[in-house]
């Protein structure tokens, strides 16, 4: 099972976004602006490191979370999502007047099998 889903609504922002910049990777950042959000960058314009986690893919597009910020997160599935308004950060959605958003669960006993 993955860790991450996506939504249609998703899907579709990153298609836009995708043609206007090439490749996106997310990374879910950790505290600063608007909390823990997931944030969208073409690649190659946010730096990755040993302290990131690969949580999986979501359309085509690496998602990543702080290893320490997973550790929290760590029984959580999590489902990416857009939303009109403005968020408080630099991703590459917050032109077109969106943001991206998570919805998270709790990973069941089913899940974990």
């Amino acid at each position: 099972m993955p860790k991450v889903d996506i939504t249609d609504a998703a899907r579709a922002v990153i298609d836009t976004l995708r043609a206007q910049h090439g490749d996106l990777i997310f990374h879910q950042s950790g505290g600063c602006c608007d909390g823990s959000a997931p944030m969208c960058f073409p690649d190659g314009e946010f730096f990755i490191d040993d302290n990131d986690e690969l949580l999986g893919e979501v359309h085509g597009c690496p998602y990543y979370m702080s290893k320490f910020q997973y550790e929290y997160w760590q029984h959580t599935h999590l489902t990416l999502d857009v939303t009109p308004g403005r968020g408080a950060s630099f991703s590459a959605e917050i032109p077109l007047g969106l943001r991206f958003v998570v919805n998270s669960r709790i990973l069941t006993e089913a899940d974990l099998e």
